[in-house]
């Protein structure tokens, strides 16, 4: 019989509970089987040939040195490795990312590419701190902000400001702006007086149409890298060898970047604070999303918060590294994936494949073009961009592809940072919009069919003779009471009988505040004062608990029947009715007897 370990004291087993909760990648390594490690190893030097391109280019499309791509790297796949829940997820520099560093860095640079690396790496930590401490206090809700809809809008507008921003270099023109008006015209003046570069071009160009036809005849080949080699002989041949004016990337530092805190005055942190802000927000939508969908393929399931802190960690190493904020990757996470990796320990050995090169071999990357990162990155812009869904959205909802082309106009013609907030604010606006006119319905009886329904969608229901039956699909709050009121008034008043009863189907209210309270009593007495009673069916028990809290149950209960069910309501309500026409008669029939219906029908109510 094998021999088990001894188990662990209590507050040792404890310890490694809590440990394991809040560094995962310990637990992992303490689980880690042999036979995993020839697919990590083989999955991370797959994934080194994508990262290696892609962190020089979005360096690049940030503003920023091709090195702060790779360091940022570098030290996202570290963090996430030791503090990330799942396996196989992949975080580095990102191109929803890229146009947000550079609208935030580069106005408070002023063309100091040392001062540029600082605020870059400030920005890192400040968004990897705000990461940090929204998982700590357990706010991963706050990815719920930005509906796919609002998404898909940013995310189209990020991918044309962002190809528009790579036009220059493509086409090998000095400067360039990272706004899409601003690189549009640039691109059209410098064309215009002839000022770009033909060789540049060519390659740029070639880049895109290499890449494209590889995604498409061989997508399991590493075609960025073989891309990115073949630009590489190009950019040697041309600038070395025929000596044509050709912008290359030139020799990279020998050395990685060693830790050290970004060196800026208080005034620049705080200009810093609302892109962290924006790139914190965007990166957590984003990192929770892949998260969710790669959960199942790894039998884990999903943490927002620890992704939160995860993805603070990384960005606090990347930021102590000189390198730029990061973000999941929804296009490398796949590559790893498919390469077979098991754990986190493919982001471990591609990270070390990744200085091994810039430690030994970094004069092998010093003749490519900038023109073909600038192809890099427009491919990958093209790769984010959502036509399918925005066109589901314009077929199925016409409002929310409204939200979406917003969100779009705002992120392409305001500026990135100002579309991002322009994008939570419409996210916010819609849902208050939707809770304070929700959809409410007249129901009727239906031949054939049982229960209540919708007359406006089934014309041929029949509204019960002196009952009218109200439902309203939404909380009551101080927005919206005063329009549930005056939509119950609509409906009593079209009403093609004289009514006697007002029934509220309240299952879909799901909360009353104090103010909806005071408006419903206040309605209460209006339409006693027209003869009408007013009822609840079906009301929550939480909402009648509010009622009680506000000290208004007492005073509805008196006055204004609740029942279990619509159809309780509705017997109650007939049958009151029927007792009442029955004493009118009598009545007129012996003018000298009291009409006694009222108090029936107080010991009738519930």
């Amino acid at each position: 019989m094998p021999r088990s370990e001894p188990p662990l004291p209590s507050g040792a087993a404890r310890s490694a509970s809590r440990l394991d909760r809040w560094v995962p990648g310990v637990a992992m390594l303490r689980g880690y089987q042999r036979a995993w490690f020839a697919k990590d190893l083989f999955a991370g030097l797959a994934l080194t040939a994508v990262l290696i391109p892609v962190g020089m280019s979005y360096a690049e499309a940030s503003g920023l040195p091709v090195m702060a791509g790779l360091y940022a790297t570098i030290a996202a796949l570290v963090g996430y490795a030791v503090f990330g829940p799942s396996r196989i997820l992949v975080l580095g520099p990102d191109s929803a990312l890229a146009a947000l560093i550079a609208a935030t860095v580069l106005p408070l640079a002023h063309g100091d590419a040392g001062h540029t690396v600082a605020l870059a790496a400030m920005l890192a930590v400040m968004a990897g701190a705000v990461c940090v401490l929204f998982g700590l206090l357990r706010f991963g809700f706050v990815s719920d902000l930005l509906s796919q809809p609002i998404r898909y809008g940013y995310l189209n507008g990020i991918a044309v400001t962002l190809a528009a921003s790579q036009l220059p270099r493509l086409l090998g023109l000095d400067g360039g702006s990272h706004t899409f008006a601003g690189s549009l015209l640039h691109v059209v003046h410098g064309v215009a007086d002839g000022e770009a570069n033909v060789a540049a071009a060519a390659i740029g160009v070639s880049c895109i149409v290499a890449i494209m036809v590889l995604r498409r005849v061989a997508p399991s080949l590493p075609g960025m890298l073989l891309v990115c080699a073949a630009a590489a002989l190009a950019g040697w041949w041309l600038h070395d060898e025929r000596r044509l004016p050709l912008a290359v990337i030139g020799a990279l530092p020998s050395v990685g970047g060693r830790p050290q805190w970004p060196a800026l005055t208080l005034a620049e942190i705080g200009g810093l604070a609302g892109g962290a802000i924006a790139i914190a927000l965007v990166s957590f939508a984003d990192i929770s999303v892949l998260s969710r969908a790669f959960a199942p393929r790894t039998d884990t399931e999903a943490n927002r918060n620890q992704e939160l802190i995860a993805l603070g960690a990384a960005n606090l190493l990347a930021g102590l590294f000189q390198g730029c904020p990061v973000s999941s990757s929804s296009s490398r996470t796949p590559v790893a994936q498919a390469a077979g990796a098991q754990t986190q320990v493919t982001g471990l050995v591609a990270a070390a494949c990744m200085a091994a090169l810039l430690l030994a071999a970094p004069a092998l990357l010093a003749h490519m073009p900038y023109s073909a990162l600038a192809a890099i990155v427009i491919c990958a812009s093209v790769g984010i961009v959502e036509i399918r869904n925005v066109a589901r959205l314009f077929r199925t909802r016409r409002s929310e592809f409204a939200v979406s082309m917003l969100c779009f106009a705002g992120v392409v013609l305001l500026g990135v940072i100002q579309g991002i907030f322009l994008s939570v604010g419409l996210a916010l606006l819609s849902f208050v919009w939707r809770a304070w006119h929700p959809y409410d319905a007249v129901l009727g009886r239906v031949t054939g069919m049982r229960g209540y329904h919708d007359v406006s969608r089934h014309p041929e229901a029949q509204q019960l003779p002196g009952l009218v039956l109200f439902r309203w699909d939404a909380p009551l709050f101080f927005a919206n009471a005063n329009i549930f009121a005056d939509h119950l008034r609509r409906a009593i008043a079209g009403s093609p009988t004289k009514v006697e009863w007002a029934i509220v189907a309240a299952e879909p209210i799901t909360d009353i505040d104090v103010t909806a309270a005071d408006v419903l009593d206040a309605l209460r007495d209006e339409l006693e004062a027209e003869g009408i009673r007013l009822c609840f069916a079906e009301m929550k028990g939480p909402v009648k608990d509010w009622l009680r809290a506000y000290g208004m149950f007492g005073r509805f209960g008196s006055r204004t029947p609740f029942f279990a069910t619509v159809s309780e309501a509705v017997e109650h309500c007939l049958a009151a009715r029927r007792r009442h026409g029955e004493q009118t008669k009598r009545t007129k029939g012996n003018p000298e007897q009291p009409a006694a219906g009222g108090q029936d029908e107080r010991r009738a109510r519930p």
